[in-house]
């Protein structure tokens, strides 16, 4: 019993963390930067089309807000989901569904901590 215990206590620690790219796919089909925001790290890269910045947490949300609000989302639908070689970082592609069109959006997280925190948000025409 101690040894299942231990086992899950330390699962974050030994890798066995995971990025939730379901509550953020969530987020992102609801159109909720705030949900989505409580994934971001200090600062987030976000890249909208041509324009690429980085951003403090406050700032990325309130960017990634009005993207939303130009762009009202239906849905989001995973396409395609991995982890770098030493799972240290892992990344998710979607499709997002919008009242504008159809948008790829890759989502890319890094452990922090034993929590997967996204770096970086790119939002890309064309799904």
């Amino acid at each position: 019993m101690k040894l299942i215990f231990w086992l899950i206590a330390l699962a974050p620690v030994m890798g066995f963390a995971q990025a939730d790219f379901a509550g953020m796919g969530r987020a992102l089909s609801n159109g909720n930067a705030d949900a989505l925001g409580q994934y971001f790290d200090q600062n987030v890269e976000i890249s909208l089309f041509d324009s690429e910045d980085v951003h403090a947490r406050a700032q990325a949300i309130a960017v990634i807000r009005q993207f939303f609000t130009q762009n009202a989302p239906r849905g989001f639908q995973v396409m395609h989901q991995g982890a770098s070689k030493g799972s240290d970082a892992q990344y998710c592609i979607g499709n997002l569904s919008t009242s504008t069109g159809t948008y790829r959006v890759y989502l890319y997280a890094k452990n922090s901590g034993g929590k997967f925190l996204l770096q970086e948000v790119r939002v890309d025409r064309g799904g």
